[in-house]
């Protein structure tokens, strides 16, 4: 219960005070930007934080049917799905609809405030792309990934925040029975468990080292030279 209140304290603490000037409850760290990582243990906590957001902002509550948050290996899944209408993009287009900017943006002003690193992925379903010359799903689903991406710098998330935006076309089906189902085109962010690799302290680094070993001796019978 301790470690849960510790936990609950730390991760609000980012949302009241992102540049860690205040002293966190219960801990002897100040402020809490940069003395505390999200680790898995965390992100159920951010995971409430994020949904809390939400479901107090009208605009965004009536998307909630269109969000989902799911805890994975990589970090805290964020996932905006589409309707068959277009939700957060329009059918066809990489860029972000009214709603869409209204989500975007929110989520940004709140993952901004962490130290996390963050990754953006563009889906689609298996239909064909209808339009013109070589654009396929795979460059619908990269540029809406990247669309999100500016927009989200644009509102919060710091620019070496993003590690990695990929886009998988309709390779990963949320609904494989269902390939052509809409809640398969999707942007999905995902918060990871730590802000960057060179977070990992210099003495624990792969470090190349020379063992010298000693010369063979050939097998002559006789024993080696004494040192």
């Amino acid at each position: 219960m301790n470690s849960s209140k510790q936990i609950q304290v730390a991760v609000g603490g980012y949302f009241k005070d992102p540049t860690g000037t205040s002293k966190m409850v219960g801990t002897n760290q100040s402020g809490s930007g940069e003395n505390f990582i999200l680790k898995k243990q965390d992100m159920p906590k951010l995971k409430e934080q994020l949904e809390s957001v939400i479901r107090h902002a009208p605009e965004l509550d009536k998307l909630n049917n269109h969000i989902e948050m799911t805890i994975t290996s990589e970090g805290l899944r964020i996932e905006l799905l589409e309707s068959e209408a277009g939700t957060f993009f329009e059918s066809g287009n990489a860029q972000p609809t009214d709603a869409g900017k209204s989500m975007l943006v929110a989520l940004a002003h709140e993952i901004g405030k962490l130290p996390n690193q963050v990754s953006i992925e563009g889906h689609t379903d298996s239909r064909p792309y209808s339009g013109k010359g070589n654009y396929s799903n795979w460059e619908l689903a990269a540029d809406r990934a990247n669309a999100a991406r500016r927009l989200m710098h644009q509102n919060g998330i710091r620019a070496d925040q993003v590690s990695q935006v990929r886009g998988f076309a309709d390779q990963r089906l949320r609904k494989a029975d269902q390939p052509e189902d809409a809640s398969n085109r999707r942007i999905s962010l995902i918060v990871q468990y730590t802000p960057k690799a060179d977070s990992v302290p210099p003495s624990t680094q792969a470090t190349s080292t020379h063992v010298s070993t000693p010369a063979l001796t050939p097998n002559t019978g006789l024993e080696p030279p004494k040192q």
